[in-house]
């Protein structure tokens, strides 16, 4: 019996065993579902593509899926459902906190509320936060100049560099933790 012609929990059996052949035809067979279903809950072709990848890569490593409780399209319609709605959740969260610290930053900052030593202080600071950043790999700060200073996305950082998203994910995440232990002793 061919491979194509196998159940899904063979060919999902064989593929974590490493054949490529059952990857593509596991591929074929629910990567289009998984797509339009992150597609129209998220409503962004790029964060589909992720959360696509993202449950391909779950499926490989994840045991959990068991036959006897429904079909794996049922299986993947709920993982993929469940992970889009995590990643909305997790936007929205983040988009409040940014909205809430700039509040929080221009009410604290005003300069007819402030005086003459916390708008000294503030400068202090500014200078500090920007030689640090200047001290930074030149990738990492480029990344987060991108991120924070023109407010693009991860993904679209990633293809104005022409970069794997998994690579730029990977220099803001060590040109912020390098930031803060430069920071650590100024800003405290």
């Amino acid at each position: 019996m061919k491979l194509a012609d196998q159940t899904d929990a063979d060919i999902l059996q064989a593929w974590r065993s490493g054949s490529s052949l059952a990857f593509g035809i596991f591929y074929d067979r629910y990567g289009e579902l998984i797509y339009r279903l992150a597609l129209r809950i998220l409503g962004n072709l790029q964060e589909a593509e992720d959360l696509t990848q993202e449950i391909f890569i779950l499926l490989s490593r994840n045991t959990n899926y068991d036959s006897s409780r429904g079909s794996i399209s049922t299986y993947l319609t709920v993982l993929t459902r469940s992970r889009a709605i995590d990643r909305i959740r997790k936007t929205r969260s983040q988009q409040q906190h940014l909205e809430k610290w700039e509040q929080n930053l221009a009410i604290d900052y005003d300069p007819r509320n402030s005086s003459l030593m916390e708008t000294m202080s503030l400068a202090e600071r500014s200078e500090k936060v920007k030689a640090a950043l200047a001290n930074l790999p030149d990738k990492h700060r480029q990344v987060l100049e991108m991120a924070y200073f023109d407010g693009l996305s991860q993904t679209e950082i990633a293809k104005a560099l022409d970069k794997p998203l998994g690579t730029v994910k990977s220099w803001a995440r060590n040109g912020l933790i390098r930031l803060r232990e430069s920071l650590k002793d100024a800003l405290d």
